[in-house]
């Protein structure tokens, strides 16, 4: 079900959403992601330093602009390695809306670079994995891109032009709201947009063969014209729609009073958007008590007596911050 943007009176941005939209007239679809309290619950658990909190709501906005383009039961993983102050991210999608994170560091080496801790400084050099899972009895794809001094968003961009060839812009922003009530010390809260755009044009003489599913476009896979990443001459609709993404600000992505809706009149109010149903994420864990106690199985009882300290083993999962306790007889 779908209806034109900007029609209605822009309302407050939805908490939690992934939107997909359309803009005909430059043959582009894309998808807006807003994140209020799914992404600030997953940070503030953690209690991150603030750089790397920043870090890792921009890879779980990214991951659920990508993730929720999946059409199949499974999953979409986003890892890095490197050798940075954050030496590894991971976002886990789960279709169709279930997301967990996590980001591992040195909390000495961030805290050394002061006002100079961006993104690229903490990542470093190493590589970004992009995983889509079906699940067993299917096989993985899986698409590695070198991180050397680049940040999401330009590595975001390398993955498409190399491995999809699809044109793509994407704009990631994360940001603190702070609100205070009569009384009451002021609260921080975390939230992340973000927006990809992507070049789909329907007119075989503007596109080239491409192998992988489209994303949002309904009906079969169709082709998309590469020119606009492999140095050829770039379609004026291409050129037009990515400076239009480029004018974004990062406040436009983190306000609550922003709507998906009203930046999409922002930016292509001339032009006509169209939008599709929304897609609410959830902060979600897939832990259990018995997935963990399958872990502790698989080790030999004399693994499972070095874990063991006061005759019981205690396992924290590092995504939600759970923590499971079991004596020493249960496994």
């Amino acid at each position: 079900m779908n209806a034109p943007a900007g029609i209605p009176q822009p309302q407050p941005a939805p908490p939690d959403s992934v939107l997909p939209f359309a803009v005909e007239g430059l043959d582009v679809r894309g998808r807006v992601a807003l994140l209020g309290p799914v992404v600030d619950s997953i940070l503030a658990r953690h209690a991150y330093p603030a750089p790397v909190s920043r870090l890792l709501g921009e890879a779980i906005v990214l991951t659920c602009l990508l993730g929720t383009a999946l059409k199949f039961e499974g999953r979409f993983t986003l890892q890095t390695s490197t050798d940075g102050p954050v030496d590894m991210l991971v976002v886990d999608f789960e279709t169709p809306d279930r997301v967990r994170a996590y980001a591992r560091f040195d909390g000495d080496a961030v805290e050394a670079l002061g006002a100079a801790a961006t993104p690229a400084a903490l990542l470093g050099n190493g590589h970004l994995a992009m995983t889509v899972d079906q699940g067993a009895h299917t096989q993985r794809y899986q698409g590695i891109v070198a991180l050397d001094g680049a940040s999401l968003e330009e590595v975001a961009h390398q993955y498409f032009a190399q491995s999809e060839q699809i044109p793509t812009r994407v704009r990631l922003a994360v940001g603190e709201v702070i609100s205070r009530q009569p009384g009451e010390a002021p609260h921080h809260a975390w939230r992340a947009g973000g927006l990809l755009v992507q070049f789909l044009p329907e007119s075989g003489e503007r596109i080239a063969h491409r192998d992988l599913d489209p994303g949002d476009r309904p009906g079969e896979a169709e082709d998309a014209d590469p020119s606009a990443e492999a140095g050829g001459e770039e379609d004026d609709a291409w050129v037009e729609a990515r400076s239009l993404v480029d004018t974004i600000e990062d406040h436009e992505l983190t306000d609550p009073e922003i709507s998906p809706e009203r930046l999409l009149v922002r930016l292509f109010h001339e032009r006509g958007a169209r939008v599709f149903e929304p897609r609410t994420m959830l902060d979600r864990c897939r832990c259990s008590r018995e997935k963990v106690e399958g872990v502790l199985a698989g080790f030999t009882p004399a693994e499972r007596e070095e874990m063991t300290v006061d005759g019981e083993i205690v396992v924290t999962c590092e995504f939600c911050s759970t923590v499971y306790r079991f004596s020493a007889d249960e496994v």
